[in-house]
C-alpha cells in the first residue's frame, strides 16, 4: 500500500538557477548535487533536480503563465503560520503565480524557473474531505 509522496522529479534547463530558488527561495535543504542534477530534502519529501538538454530555457521576455488547462502540479504543506510571509517573499522575488486559490485551506500556486507548476497548501485530506462532505463537487463519493 502507498504511504505518501515518495520523491519528484523534475526536468530543468538551467541546474544552478534551479538549485537557487529551491534553496533560497522555497528553504528547502540542499543534500547533494552533481553535474547534472541535485537532491533536495523538505520534511520528508526529497526533490530531484534532473539537467535535460531537451527542455527549453524559459523567455522572461514572454507570458509564462502556462497556455492550457493542465492542472498536473506539486503541491507542498507549509504550516499556517508561515503562508503569509512566505507568498511575499516568493511575490517579492517577482515569482509568477498561476492560479487563484478556489478550494478549502489556504494555497498559493506558482511556478519554479522552468515553469513548473507548484503550490503550497496548508491543510490536509481530512480538512478537503470536511469541506467537501458540506460541499460536495459533482458527483462525489466518499469511502
Amino acid at each position: 500500500m502507498l504511504r505518501g509522496l515518495n520523491h519528484i522529479t523534475l526536468a530543468v534547463s538551467d541546474l544552478q538557477a534551479s538549485i537557487v530558488f529551491y534553496q533560497e527561495l522555497l528553504g528547502m535543504k540542499l543534500r547533494a548535487k552533481w553535474d547534472r542534477g541535485a537532491y533536495f530534502e523538505c520534511d520528508d519529501l526529497w526533490l530531484c533536480l534532473s539537467l535535460d538538454d531537451g527542455r527549453l530555457s524559459v523567455n522572461p521576455e514572454e507570458d509564462v503563465r502556462p497556455k492550457t488547462g493542465d492542472y498536473t502540479h506539486y503541491a507542498f504543506s507549509i504550516v499556517a503560520e508561515e503562508f503569509d510571509y512566505f507568498v511575499l517573499k516568493l511575490e517579492q522575488a517577482g515569482v509568477t503565480s498561476w492560479k487563484d486559490n478556489s478550494s478549502e485551506g489556504r494555497s498559493y500556486y506558482f511556478l519554479d524557473p522552468d515553469e513548473h507548476r507548484l503550490e503550497v497548501h496548508v491543510g490536509g485530506l481530512d480538512a478537503r474531505l470536511k469541506a467537501c462532505r458540506q460541499e460536495p463537487y459533482d458527483g462525489m463519493v466518499f469511502y
